[in-house]
């Protein structure tokens, strides 16, 4: 019963429950992000495209290529070519010998004799066998050895553009479907684009090969082997443009699918999946659309198969009329019988090797467009590098910043994002001194992280100017800035390293496995409390934190926290900027982060961000921010007597966290912060 009132029998006989299952699996999906999977990017342009637009293509992007294979590896680009272009003359060679073999064997002289004289010939044709076998499979190796030096090419590329764009690229909606593409299918398809273009060759020396020897024997031959080759070809075009259009048709199941799939399989879903008993709805959701696929992949398979029927067929009527042909020209002695044996040995190489390359031009052409899409993302990639371009005279004349500095000046800034209709920062103006702790408040959006962005040289603002010492950063390199910075950020990245590299990533010297005894990054482990959470590790400072990988440990949120300051503190820099670091902590851990950094920035600079005012109480300025304008501006005490939205900010939060402290058993947990609040309002 239980079970009948939870799925209850629908009605209809099965006919009315195969057209309702159709319409579910055909209807628009509207729970998923309409997105176009890199794979699939290009399969309509695929199937508009016509032969004579790839003839006229392809040449370009086997150049491209021959290019990347030739910065890739010259030695291993060099033998692939001329080992493949020797095994086509030596196929050519074995074609033609094979004549004299047949010339001796259909002579009229006794079979002892005929055997005699055929041997000449047939080692000859046996050595260039072997010698073809031998050249073709050191091209193969050859090939083997360059494709991984070509993938290792192309990423490292897309790797040191992406890594150093302007940070505003990475704002930048168009850019980042452009990466995605590039990185996905892009990337994918380089060595793909070269084994094709090799393939293309390959296919294009056989083709050679056997038309050369078909014209030796007779001319008349050579237009018997185009004969013979067409019905193939047009068959291979037929069945990859259904293959293109089927990916097409696909495009919207197979994104449902790899979202459903990601849902099913990652570590980050699956206490909700369980918990919520989303398991049977996630499979009949991804079942549906298997079906779908399924169905559609079969009725292409079914059209497939036609086509090469008809393909085949007409291979065999040319072939038969190409067998009349000969036999025709035997009758009437325009050929002999041994040239006629080695024609139909030529033609049938000849077949092989022009439908393999069909093949090759349709998949080095399809794949030469997604990585024209690679190479047009690294070279706009490129250009949004930062490059401080000067003058010949006046980058003789560059200042370099010092390795310390006394003041940082901000005026009049204006930056506004890419895409966004009203900027983020307005006329932007304040002064940060060495060794003062300067915090910026205000509310979501009101520019405080943007402008320490700015600060740290991570955006080159629309209009003002950034000072370091008088030195104006629109004119240093931006990695001059970012050496004499360090970040303890809010949204901290849990790096898949052991936790020593997760202290010490950010300097340029990385401690050798058991160099715990490096006495920076103890001293910043102490300094941030992560010596404490490393102490709780199975093998101290080389524990791996990620449990996906063997022996890997995870972290608690608290405990990345420590270790993502332990890395700002390891550091050293004379600017530390912290960025709502204490987001996500309660207010006793935020008391004692706060102690921490306060006690590590003895002399240095700190730029503070940050919601919670208790923290800010002691800061020698705090500038307030509101729509990207600064409203307010001076210290603790000066703010409060202003009575402005610093009081007013300070004021409610200290409310709350006073009937929070009235609440029951956790007041104990929220004293040391609302103690300071409550003071500072006091």
């Amino acid at each position: 019963m239980g079970a009948r009132r939870l799925f209850p029998r629908r009605s209809g006989g099965p006919r009315t429950l195969r057209r309702r299952r159709r319409r579910r699996e055909a209807a628009p999906d509207p729970g998923f992000p309409e997105v176009i999977l890199s794979w699939h990017a290009k399969d309509k342009e695929l199937t508009e495209t016509g032969m004579a637009t790839i003839a006229r293509r392809l040449p370009s992007m086997i150049v491209q290529a021959a290019g990347l294979a030739w910065r890739a590896s010259r030695a291993d680009a060099l033998a692939t070519v001329s080992l493949n272009i020797a095994a086509g003359f030596f196929t050519a060679f074995w074609l033609l010998a094979t004549t004299g073999v047949l010339t001796a064997l259909f002579s009229a002289a006794p079979t002892p004799s005929r055997v005699r004289d055929a041997l000449p010939s047939l080692a000859l044709v046996a050595g260039a066998v072997a010698l073809r076998a031998g050249l073709q499979s050191g091209a193969g190796w050859a090939q083997a050895r360059l494709e991984p030096q070509v993938e290792r090419l192309v990423e490292l590329r897309l790797y040191e553009a992406t890594t150093a764009v302007d940070l505003t690229a990475l704002d930048d909606s168009d850019f980042l479907d452009d990466l995605k593409r590039a990185e996905g299918r892009g990337m994918m398809s380089a060595p793909q684009v070269v084994r094709h273009a090799v393939d293309v060759l390959t296919g294009l020396i056989g083709l050679v090969a056997a038309a050369g020897t078909l014209g030796v024997l007779h001319p008349v031959l050579l237009p018997l082997l185009l004969l013979t080759a067409v019905p193939e070809g047009w068959a291979s075009v037929r069945s990859a443009r259904m293959r293109y259009m089927m990916m097409l048709s696909l495009i919207g199941v197979t994104r449902r699918k790899w979202i459903l799939s990601d849902l099913m399989v990652e570590r980050r879903h699956a206490a909700e999946v369980r918990s919520f008993t989303m398991r049977r709805f996630l499979l009949e959701q991804y079942d549906r659309s298997a079906s779908h696929q399924r169905r559609v992949e079969l009725d292409v398979a079914r059209r497939q198969t036609v086509v090469k029927v008809t393909g085949d067929a007409g291979k065999g009527a040319a072939t038969a009329l190409v067998y009349v042909a000969l036999g025709v020209m035997l009758w009437k002695g325009a050929v002999p019988l041994a040239v006629a044996g080695t024609a139909v040995l030529a033609i049938r190489s000849g077949q092989s090797s022009l439908v393999n390359l069909v093949f090759a031009v349709n998949r080095c052409y399809e794949e030469g467009l997604y990585f024209g899409d690679y190479l047009a993302f690294c070279d706009a990639a490129e250009q949004r590098i930062p490059h401080r371009a000067l003058p010949a005279a006046a980058a003789e004349r560059r200042a370099r910043l010092p390795d310390d500095f006394e003041q940082i000046t901000v005026r009049d800034a204006v930056f506004t994002y890419p895409g966004a209709e009203t900027p983020s920062l307005r006329g932007v103006s304040l002064d940060l001194r060495k060794g003062e702790v300067v915090a910026l408040v205000g509310e979501n959006g009101s520019g405080k992280t943007t402008l320490a962005k700015i600060m740290a040289g991570l955006y080159d603002p629309d209009a003002g100017e950034v000072r370091w010492d008088g030195v104006p950063l629109a004119e240093v390199e931006p990695s001059e800035v970012w050496e004499r910075i360090a970040v303890i950020a809010q949204e901290y990245t849990h790096w898949p390293m052991t936790a020593r590299q997760n202290i010490t990533m950010g300097r340029g010297r990385e401690p050798a496995d058991g160099e715990d005894e490096d006495p920076a990054m103890l001293g910043a482990a102490r300094a941030s409390g992560a010596d404490e959470v490393v102490q709780e590790l199975a093998l101290g400072y080389g524990t791996l934190l990620d449990r996906r990988f063997k022996g890997g440990a995870d972290l608690s949120g608290g405990q990345w926290q420590r270790l993502a300051v332990a890395r700002g503190f390891y550091r050293d820099a004379p600017l530390l900027i912290c960025d709502e670091p204490t987001a996500a902590l309660d207010a006793r851990a935020e008391h004692q982060l706060f102690e921490r950094i306060r006690t590590h920035a003895d002399g240095r600079t700190v730029l503070l961000i940050t919601h919670r005012l208790a923290s800010v109480r002691y800061a020698d300025r705090i500038y307030v921010l509101e729509r990207g304008e600064v409203i307010e501006e001076g210290d603790h005490a000066a703010l409060m007597a202003r009575d402005g939205l610093y009081a007013d900010l300070y004021s409610l939060q200290a409310s709350a966290y006073a009937a929070g402290g009235a609440a029951g058993p956790r007041a104990g947990a929220d004293r040391p912060a609302a103690d300071g609040l409550a003071a500072g309002a006091g």
